[in-house]
């Protein structure tokens, strides 16, 4: 490994135009667990699935049980991790003024708290919520501390700024994604298997020669990647 993390080193110090995509490996290091891990939340066991439980259509059927589940599984363990060695990392590139973006399927607000400006979440934040009916945004607090479904001054529901399923992605924040991507000089792609589109299609908009794949396990996209480091993105970073 240590002569691909040269490599990766080598680029970053020639690079002003770095851009970072990143999944759920990103915050297992900061004690979030993978949604699709064999510990992870998808293989806990509840009285429905949480793919059912964390969808548009449970939201609005089942109200109660979908928040009781949001604030226990998602809100809660992001607001008690910490930012990791990979967010620090990528902050301090950023103020250095190599990284220009960061892409995250992650919905925990840790680049943020790391210190990170351009931070696009492709499946919206924990960290804000906006009422169903008028629009007028809340904080995380608004959810975490209403008893049973949170409600805005209207009387309408808080919902989460969360892309669930059945809902699509934010067509604004995929098309800045994609300019990022295919303007890039290096590309990192760092803790995502690439298996959840459309976000993992966004890879195909990249027409440089550093793309590098930073993952536990293969990829989809290991063929076309011109570096492989395999290992926990955190202390591969943290070596940089």
């Amino acid at each position: 490994m240590e002569k691909e993390i040269l490599t990766l080193k080598e680029w970053i110090d020639g690079s002003d135009n770095i851009v970072f995509f990143g999944g759920a490996g990103v915050s297992t290091e900061s004690g979030i667990p993978d949604f699709r891990s064999t510990d992870g939340l998808y293989n806990l066991k509840y009285k429905y699935s949480p793919e059912t439980i964390v969808s548009h259509s449970f939201l609005y059927r089942r109200t109660d049980e979908f928040f009781e589940f949001y604030k226990e599984k998602m809100v809660a363990p992001a607001l008690a991790a910490k930012p990791n060695a990979c967010h620090k990392k990528l902050a301090e590139l950023e103020k250095q003024g190599k990284l220009k973006a960061i892409i995250t399927q992650n919905i925990d607000g840790l680049h943020q708290a790391a210190g990170s400006k351009e931070v696009l979440e492709l499946h919206g934040t924990v960290m804000k919520n906006y009422c169903d009916d008028c629009g007028k945004r809340y904080d995380v607090n608004a959810v975490l501390d209403a008893d049973g479904i949170p409600r805005c001054t209207c009387g309408g529901m808080i919902r989460p700024d969360v892309v669930l399923y059945e809902e699509g992605l934010d067509m604004n924040v995929m098309s800045k994604a994609i300019n990022y991507i295919a303007n890039a000089d290096v590309l990192i792609v760092g803790g995502t298997s690439l298996v959840v589109y459309p976000a993992a299609g966004l890879l195909q908009y990249y027409r440089g020669d550093k793309l590098v794949l930073i993952n536990m396990s293969e990829t989809s996209q290991d063929g076309n990647a011109d570096l492989i480091i395999r290992g926990k993105i955190g202390e591969v970073l943290s070596q940089i």
